[in-house]
């Protein structure tokens, strides 16, 4: 493990200990005692089986048995758990555990009701997710079923319920076999996503985009194909009397840093005509109380709607991480009727507003963010489903990854159309770290049958819900109709080869589209997001004529890695706001290890290639056509991670520095992708097990507040400063242009005033400016943005390809010493070290810094912490850097 101290295991430790008490999922708070709203959980002595009728069943007889499960949970992990099927991670199981989702499953508990329920006027069973199609049977009677793993079914169930022994059952049918045939029976078939490497669809006639499930468990280019089911997020019981909370939100009014006008808005289910008694109180982000109201409301019978002004003097506002406080304020709402109380909850919101910018100018229209009438430069990463199997992912983990992207400099994250509506915890978390949260819709690509009246409802529907859980959450600034399937439709020919097959049909497609993403998905935003603002797709103009423009909108820029372009090519796309550009590395040696012995790890092994998803095992071919274009061969697969997370690294920096340096012109930078899915290669910053890859490390230095960029392109050096903080800069900045030896050739400070929130080109330095003693093959440029004779940002240009220059050794010498209650690790270069990697094998560990270039005689120290003593550190440490690589003549593909 390789994590700066202050990031994975410090989080993962303390996983309960960062939660929030508040829940935005209000009408199932935990009652408190006394109350008439009650809840009882349904998430204990489950059991599941695969059914005697199923056709998999001659094969699997042991999963025929009734076995205990896991609710909520998945059928794959219920599998695992009692040793029925390989690890879904480890080797290559993929192939052999296909006939899990191809295969119905059975789910049943048997319970006792809460005597207090049971004397309730209403019981409703409540699940909150189930995925996907299924059968609900309470007490032997069918009372639902199921379409949509991202809605929440409230089931009126009081005239079925028991007071003893009542039996709950599900039938969860396969998606693939539940819609292969419909798909299969339409004579012009709708573009998918990957198509299945197993057989088990056609394709010609994939399944995914039809069904409102997770996309991404029907294989990427990142992940594996696990179609799974389960009922994946909890069940209960809600019970209540004459009055019921159905929902509960503050609406921000007029907000400035005098005041804020608030409404609190309420929706109440009442049995008959009635008054209630409401108490209202305000905490500050201290948790101080600052306002308490109290009064009565009279009830209709029926639905009633109710709001409540408040008004908070000097508020403090809510800022994305570099720009201010994350304040947030806790209002706490109790309901009673006479003395006895009906229910209380708490809201925990920050106070914010946010503009999304699309102001034309000289380049085209703008894409930016406005907060609190600020603009922010967007710096952060997209993210995929944290694993396969979602009720895997515990809290800690959650909170890891995300204090990673904080710990990086990063404000924003995308909530990629592929997975699903993350966790409640996923975004109180963003909530207390800054992070800007950009939240797609449940679609990541290929063409959905929007022109059914019946799906469109669905979403609707599902839309509905997921904007009332989350909409008080400050962090979400933007909700976006989808992922890619404007510019698949525009851009990728698929609209075309429709419209070539039967014109009729792709008009009634893209009317289909343009209804559900232009029309009622912002509406539904409109109404009840909260004021966040709304974008029918990404990449996107927001349903202009270019799907994917570098002028106006976001991009998407692929022609780097999908491509085959050069690297350097990142620095001719100059977008308004990049929200997807990526390069692929292997994870660290450690994960790789935990599913593949050493003796199977080549770029061309069965085993590696299970675990290469881009181009169904090709890729690896792709990451050594970049390998190769700037770095020396690989001898090993060590070499090949080692310089895959290197040109990663440095091939990502490049394109974040230009992004940056571009401001206002480019106003965002999302990289894809944070994190992992499952341990094999992506694009991704952070694997599975929580390693920060190189491209993290870098990710810190070049998302800092304050920057600087030295970007060598066709012969010329262009130095840019960059600064995100909202006060000027009085710096200086010092060029130095040496060679790997150490000897300067030029040394200039300069003084700098950098304005507030801005970026500056400082320089344009060509090769043939440079002194008459540079050589192009051991000759870099050093940049450095210096405070108070400190240097607080650097960035180093090459004249030419790595594999190109000439590395000497240079001569590292590595200490390490106790101090209290870690190590310190010091490091000296003689000679330029070029991409200084640090490890310790096997041990667990985390370093302060990583993935380094020390110039000639500098020294640094890190903060290593670790369980291991002194000598087994000291004994395990390995130093990897550039011209190890380069004193080897060429060898064989790792």
């Amino acid at each position: 493990m390789n994590l700066p101290h202050s990031s994975f295991r410090r989080y993962f430790h303390k996983a309960c200990l960062g939660l929030l008490a508040a829940s935005s999922s209000l009408i199932m708070a935990a009652p408190v005692t006394g109350a008439t709203t009650r809840v009882q959980n349904l998430s204990g002595s489950w059991s599941f089986r695969l059914p005697h009728s199923d056709p998999a069943a001659a094969n699997y007889a042991k999963a025929t048995e009734w076995h205990t499960a896991q609710v909520p949970g998945h059928v794959h992990t219920d599998l695992l758990a009692h040793q029925l099927i390989a690890d879904p991670y480890v080797g290559d199981a993929e192939a052999a555990l296909q006939w899990i989702g191809n295969a119905a499953w059975e789910y049943r508990l048997q319970f006792d009701l809460d005597e207090h329920i049971r004397q309730s006027r209403h019981q409703d069973l409540v699940f909150e997710g189930i995925d996907t199609f299924a059968d609900i049977y309470l007490n032997g009677e069918k009372i639902a079923t199921t379409d949509n793993a991202f809605r929440r079914w409230v089931l009126p169930a009081k005239s079925l319920l028991k007071k003893r022994q009542n039996e709950l059952r599900l039938i969860l049918h396969s998606p693939i076999q539940r819609l292969l045939p419909q798909v299969q029976a339409m004579p012009i078939k709708l573009a998918g996503n990957y198509p299945s490497p197993f057989g088990d669809e056609p394709r010609d006639a994939m399944t995914g985009n039809f069904a409102r499930k997770p996309g991404y468990h029907y294989g990427w280019d990142w992940g594996p194909r696990y179609v799974s089911a389960g009922i994946w997020r909890a069940v209960k019981i809600v019970s209540y009397d004459e009055v019921f909370l159905q929902d509960f939100h503050i609406q921000q009014g007029r907000l400035n840093t005098q005041s804020a006008e608030l409404q609190a808005k309420l929706e109440i289910q009442a049995d008959q005509d009635t008054q209630i008694d409401l108490d209202l109180r305000i905490l500050d982000p201290d948790g101080k109380q600052i306002l308490s109201k109290n009064v009565q409301a009279q009830l209709g019978k029926g639905h009633n709607q109710l709001s409540l002004p408040l008004h908070i003097d000097h508020p403090r506002r809510w800022y994305p991480h570099g720009m201010g406080e994350q304040a947030l304020y806790s209002v706490r709402l109790s309901i009673r009727k006479g003395k006895k109380i009906i229910t209380e909850t708490t809201k925990r919101t920050g106070l914010r507003q946010v503009e999304l910018a699309r102001e034309k100018d000289q380049w085209g229209q703008a894409f930016g963010f406005v907060i609190n009438g600020i603009p922010v430069f967007a710096k952060g990463a997209n993210v995929i489903p944290f694993d396969m199997f979602p009720n895997r992912v515990k809290p800690g983990q959650i909170r890891a990854i995300l204090q990673s992207a904080k710990d990086a400099n990063m404000n924003m994250l995308r909530l990629w159309g592929g997975g699903y509506y993350e966790s409640d915890a996923f975004y109180d978390m963003a909530d207390e770290l800054g992070l800007m949260l950009w939240q797609d819709f449940m679609f990541g690509g290929g063409v959905v049958p929007a022109y059914d009246p019946k799906f469109r409802d669905n979403v609707i529907a599902e839309a509905r819900e997921q904007i009332l859980r989350l909409r008080s959450h400050p962090s979400i600034v933007l909700w976006c109709g989808n992922n890619e399937q404007e510019t698949a439709w525009k851009d990728w020919g698929i609209g075309q080869k429709l419209t070539e097959a039967n014109p009729i049909f792709a008009a009634h497609v893209w009317a289909g589209y343009q209804t559900l993403f232009g029309k009622d998905l912002r509406e539904q935003v409109t109404r009840l997001g909260a004021g966040v603002p709304y974008w029918s797709s990404s990449p996107g103009n927001d349903l202009a004529d270019r799907a994917n423009d570098s002028n106006n909108g976001d991009k998407h820029y692929w022609d780097v890695w999908a491509g085959s372009q050069a690297i350097e090519s990142y620095l001719s796309e100059t977008p308004r706001f990049m929200s997807e550009f990526g390069l692929q590395a292997w994870p660290v040696q450690s994960t790789v290890d935990a599913f593949a012995p050493r003796s199977e790890q080549s770029s061309d092994s069965p085993l590696i290639r299970a675990h290469q998803k881009f181009l169904a095992g090709d890729g690896n071919q792709r990451l050594l056509h970049y390998i190769r274009a700037s770095y020396p061969e690989p001898k090993t697969f060590a070499d090949f991670i080692y310089l895959s997370q290197l040109m990663q690294a440095e091939g990502i920096e490049l394109a974040a520095l230009h992004h940056r340096s571009s401001k206002p012109r480019t106003m965002g930078s999302l990289y894809w992708q944070l994190n992992d899915v499952w341990p094999g290669a992506s694009w991704s910053g952070i694997d599975y097990f929580g390693h920060w890859k190189a491209l993290h490390f870098h990710a810190r230095r070049f998302f800092a507040p304050l920057a600087v960029a030295a970007l060598h392109d066709k012969g010329i050096t262009r130095i840019s400063a960059v600064s995100d903080l909202l006060q000027d800069q009085a710096l200086e900045w010092r060029l130095r242009i040496m060679d790997v030896d150490g000897k300067l050739l030029r040394d200039e400070i300069r003084p700098l005033t950098l304005s507030a929130n801005s970026a500056i080109e400082l320089a344009q330095i060509s090769d043939a400016e440079l002194p008459p003693a540079s050589k192009a093959d051991t000759t870099f440029i050093v940049a450095e943005l210096i405070r108070d004779g400190n240097s607080i940002a650097r960035s180093i240009a090459y004249l030419q390809a790595s594999k190109q220059l000439t590395l000497p050794d240079p001569l590292l010498e590595a200490t390490i010493v106790a101090e209290a209650d870690h190590y310190r690790l010091h490091l000296h270069a003689t000679k330029l070290a070029r991409a200084v990697w640090l490890d310790f094998g096997e041990h667990q560990h985390s370093l302060s810094d990583n993935a380094l270039t020390l110039l000639p005689g500098e020294s640094i120290s890190l903060r290593l912490d670790s369980a291991q003593n002194l000598t087994t550190l000291r004994d395990s440490l390995r130093i990897r850097h550039l011209a190890q690589l380069k004193a080897a003549a060429p060898a064989p593909s790792p």
